[in-house]
């Protein structure tokens, strides 16, 4: 396992540096980071290290080192996912995006540490072992469909094993999991998913929690199964169906287990729930009561910017999705109590087709492009907060930099606090 970095604080530092790598930790050979985080969690630890020429070096700790011993570790390659889903939107992409976004991870490892939705379709009877040696938990599990054939036919995989058994097995091991269903018109509805969410509910609260999203679909089809978005009639039925289960596990099981994502709500111009009712924000980034919170957070913060005083004009850019709640929630306060001059115009998003409504599927050209026509109308312009990746990069290649020598304007990217970003840019 090969070292790519040292932390300066850490005990290691100038002892052992980026190239060298790590034979073994108590005398096992280790697999990757979370591997050898767990073998350094014991008082007695003994490392061998190996320079760039194969050198050995050993060190010792004789009590258990408190904090992280400061080494990144290059884990190799991911697991990627060897399914075909029927909705898989890494196939309803065109050539020239960012790399990273043609990649299909299914790597219960980055289920771990960053929130991944896996299939577990790829996971060995070893794997499933170390997740409950280690204590990998919580882990996100995409089910789609608790009934088998169903279940591969979606993901175009005969040889895939049955869901339940295995998350049986997981939670009756101590394992947490949270779910997901991507929901697609006549196929895993109706009493599909009726069976779905009743099979799952009986493992909770080890199965702590299971979203159900709609299908995300591009203009980029071609030779793909025929799949259709929701309507709002279809979605607003979800929407009741789905309160309904919750009001009765909350009776029965002390939670509501089960959520419609926020995107069901738009489509069905329904009212966002209370913030309450989204409990522990479980599945936040999966768009489980973003638009709530977001909206719930800049109520609370909004006496804040009482002092805000300039005539600087303001351009936000947002996706059709969330320009709704945006500027029936949000905007008329900005500009009544506040007086400050704040625009909200949203995206048609030409990239992948406007089916796409979303503000984190916006490309730099598209916005760029809405930007431009307003020109002359801003000095200002806020774009939404999950447009670009860390390297300012959005999911065209585009920088942030290049979109900004374009525009030739003063770019903010947004917080998801509303509050903050209107108070750093009107200042």
């Amino acid at each position: 396992m090969k070292i790519t970095a040292v932390e300066p604080d850490s005990p290691l530092f100038g002892y052992v540096r980026p190239g060298y790598t790590i034979k073994s930790v108590n005398g096992s050979s280790i697999l990757d980071s979370i591997d050898f985080r767990f073998k350094t969690t014991v008082e007695q630890i003994s490392i061998v290290f190996a320079d760039t020429k194969g050198k050995e070096i050993a060190f010792e700790f004789e009590e258990q080192y408190v904090g992280d011993l400061g080494l990144t570790l290059d884990d190799g390659k991911i697991k990627v996912c060897r399914n075909s889903c029927i909705f898989c939107f890494v196939h309803q992409q065109p050539k020239g995006m960012r790399q990273a976004l043609y990649i299909k991870d299914e790597d219960y490892r980055l289920s771990f540490t960053h929130g991944n939705f896996v299939t577990l379709s790829n996971t060995t009877q070893e794997d499933l072992d170390r997740i409950i040696e280690q204590r990998l938990s919580p882990i996100y599990v995409s089910v789609h469909a608790s009934d088998d054939t169903l279940r591969r036919c979606m993901l175009k995989n005969e040889k895939l094993a049955p869901i339940i058994p295995t998350l049986k097995y997981l939670t009756q091991n101590g394992i947490t999991v949270h779910t997901q269903v991507v929901l697609c018109p006549g196929v895993n509805d109706g009493i599909y998913l009726e069976k779905t969410i009743d099979q799952l509910s009986e493992l909770c609260p080890d199965v702590e929690t299971l979203a159900v999203v709609p299908v995300g679909l591009t203009k980029y089809r071609e030779h793909l199964p025929n799949l259709r978005n929701y309507k709002p009639d279809e979605a607003a039925e979800i929407i009741d169906y789905i309160e309904k289960r919750q009001n009765k596990f909350l009776e029965k099981q002390g939670t509501r287990f089960v959520w419609a994502s926020d995107e069901f709500y738009v489509e069905a111009k329904r009212p966002f729930p209370a913030r309450y009712t989204y409990e522990e924000m479980s599945q936040f980034e999966n768009g489980i009561g973003m638009v709530r919170e977001f909206i719930t957070m800049f109520n609370y913060r909004k006496s804040k910017l009482k002092s805000l005083q300039s005539k600087k004009r303001v351009l936000f850019l947002t996706g059709y999705s969330a320009f709704p709640f945006l500027t029936e929630e949000i905007l008329p306060y900005v500009k009544n109590e506040l007086n400050l001059n704040l625009e909200i115009l949203p995206v048609e998003n030409q990239f992948w087709g406007k089916m796409v409504t979303v503000s984190g599927l916006l490309t730099g050209q598209d916005m760029l492009r809405q930007a431009r026509i307003h020109q002359d109308e801003f000095d200002t312009v806020i774009l939404p907060p999950n447009c670009i990746n860390n390297d300012d990069l959005f999911l065209d290649n585009l920088s942030l930099k290049q979109f900004t020598t374009a525009l030739n304007k003063e770019v903010v990217i947004g917080q998801y606090n509303l509050a903050e970003t209107l108070k750093e840019v009107f200042n």
